[in-house]
């Protein structure tokens, strides 16, 4: 049985550290409801999900590593939301079509191409991409763009606030644009000097290394920037 990040977020971190190391089977993880208790009239104190470590500097930036110590990500990685591929991916970061929507809060919009982010500086980094669980987790190089450089490039301006990034199978995350500046924030479309699979997150994806690996969205299809009051609902 496929786990979906979306069935993910419903069973705890102890839980979802069993179904990366193969301890758990998630059919008896989903496949009971949840007993149906009444809500407490009052403040009662629960259990903290289980989290991994994410070891930072002291800035809050990730560590980076030699290019030596650069390899393969272990354990389950959950890749689509429905647990089947969409069909419309062309995993080709050459075809690469990304819908940019800047709604004002930038100088262009439209359909962003490879050889949009090509004529950037290219950039490589070699980081820890640690799941909240213990696995999936792994030290990896990455290859790509710097998402400050892209912003610079297509003119962003200060009242954009954050920005909403969305997979090909609807997953989105919203980050603020103070931290999609940070120098190690990339989008990237290699991964050990290969173009991504299609289960890292083909063509292309957000790597942010002081995050924990959720928040490094895969497959993007749209990228939309918007401010406090100003909705960045999808398809609207």
């Amino acid at each position: 049985m496929t786990l979906s990040r979306r069935d993910a977020i419903k069973v705890s971190g102890t839980a979802v550290a069993g179904l990366s190391m193969g301890v758990v089977n998630p059919v008896n993880v989903l496949g009971q409801a949840a007993p149906q208790q009444e809500w407490p009239d009052q403040l009662v104190e629960g259990d903290l999900r289980v989290r991994a470590e994410l070891p930072l500097n002291s800035d809050g930036s990730a560590p980076e590593h030699a290019a030596s110590a650069a390899g393969d990500l272990v354990g389950t990685i959950w890749r689509f939301t429905s647990g089947e591929p969409p069909t419309d991916i062309d995993y080709d970061y050459n075809n690469l079509r990304i819908k940019l929507d800047s709604r004002g809060l930038a100088k262009v919009s439209g359909t962003l191409k490879f050889s949009d982010l090509e004529a950037l500086p290219r950039h490589s980094m070699v980081t820890l991409l640690q799941c909240g669980a213990p696995q999936p987790t792994g030290i990896v190089k990455w290859t790509g763009v710097r998402f400050s450089d892209f912003a610079d490039m297509i003119g962003v301006a200060e009242p954009a606030h954050y920005c909403r990034l969305i997979s090909h199978d609807g997953y989105y995350i919203d980050e603020e644009m103070p931290t999609l500046r940070h120098p190690q924030v990339m989008l990237a479309w290699m991964m050990n000097d290969e173009p991504l699979p299609p289960v890292n997150g083909a063509p292309i994806r957000l790597v942010i290394p002081f995050r924990y690996g959720a928040r490094s969205i895969k497959a993007i299809s749209e990228i939309t920037f918007a401010s406090p009051g100003f909705s960045a609902r999808i398809g609207e």
